[in-house]
């Protein structure tokens, strides 16, 4: 099974992300997978295992460098 996850750390402003951002992204890395910046939120595929380990790196990393809140969305597929 694989899973997407999307997700935005706030406060966010559009081309200067925070240290709190930067953070959850860098942590995403770290655990092997890619995370994709857009416009809106950055993406995050790979087996679910793997996503749900990103998940909780990003959460922590995004917490202790000050961001205000997490929005996501997982999807999940079969692929």
């Amino acid at each position: 099974m694989r899973a997407r996850v999307e997700f935005t750390v706030e406060p966010f402003v559009e081309g200067t992300p925070g240290s709190h951002v930067t953070a959850a992204v860098d942590a995403v890395a770290a655990t092997g997978l890619r995370a994709e910046m857009g416009p809106f939120g950055t993406t995050v595929e790979g087996d679910t295992a793997s996503v749900v380990t990103a998940v909780a790196a990003l959460l922590d990393a995004a917490a202790v460098s000050g961001a205000d809140r997490v929005s996501m969305q997982v999807t999940f597929t079969d692929d």
